[in-house]
């Protein structure tokens, strides 16, 4: 059954963009804040163990010679009190 759902304090820029997105596509607001909701929603989102083996790919093609860690730890403070 569907379900009412009241938006407020909707930033001005982000009422504007859906408006103009609506009129673009020809839908009512309401169709057409239900279309970015279900959009964004239905986003598959990656799954931790496809980030993590991403992650070990891209440190894997790093060059051993050229990353030092502890190198990077002195860079990363330079500068900070």
């Amino acid at each position: 059954m569907p379900t009412t759902l009241t938006l407020k304090n909707m930033p001005d820029d982000v009422y504007q963009r859906l408006k103009a997105s609506a009129k673009a596509n020809r839908r009512s607001l309401n169709s057409e804040a239900i279309v970015c909701l279900e959009r964004m929603l239905r986003a598959e989102q990656p799954h931790a163990a496809d980030r993590l083996a991403r992650a070990r790919s891209l440190r894997a093609k790093l060059s051993a010679d050229g990353f030092n860690a502890q190198e990077l730890d002195v860079l990363k403070r330079e500068g900070r009190p």
